[in-house]
Order: structure tokens, then sequence, then C-alpha cells
């Protein structure tokens, strides 16, 4: 069975949160700020993605709606 590689990608940046979060709850204060920027890569990758995703479909819908129009 052939595994996705979208698929396993997909995990990559909750686990990030996670890690963070973990890290960021459990070390002491002195390591704390190691942890912050993998977190915060994480919300980026899930916020590119979210936007990305909107951008791509709005341009699909104007593209459907110049095809409608010419006809």
């Amino acid at each position: 069975m052939k595994v996705n590689k979208r698929f396993i990608l997909s995990f990559v940046a909750p686990l990030m949160i996670l890690i963070s979060t973990m890290g960021l709850i459990f070390r002491d204060n002195s390591r704390k700020i190691f942890y912050l920027p993998i977190g915060l890569m994480g919300f980026a990758i899930i916020l590119d993605r979210g936007i990305s995703r909107q951008l791509d479909r709005k341009n699909i819908l104007k593209k459907i709606k110049s095809y409608q129009k010419v006809k």
C-alpha cells in the first residue's frame, strides 16, 4: 500500500504546534524560548494553506463566471 506524501505532510504543522506547546509547558524557563519559533512556523504553514486555498477558489470561480458570460 502506497502512502501519499501529502497525507503525511499534512500532519507536520499540527505536530509542530503540539511540540511547541509541550515544550512551552514542560521545559524550564531558560529553554522555553527555543520552542516558540516551531509553534510560529506551524501556525504560519496552516495560515498559508488556508489563504492560498481561498485565493485558488476565488480564481476558479472567476474563470467559471467569465466562461458563462461569453456564451
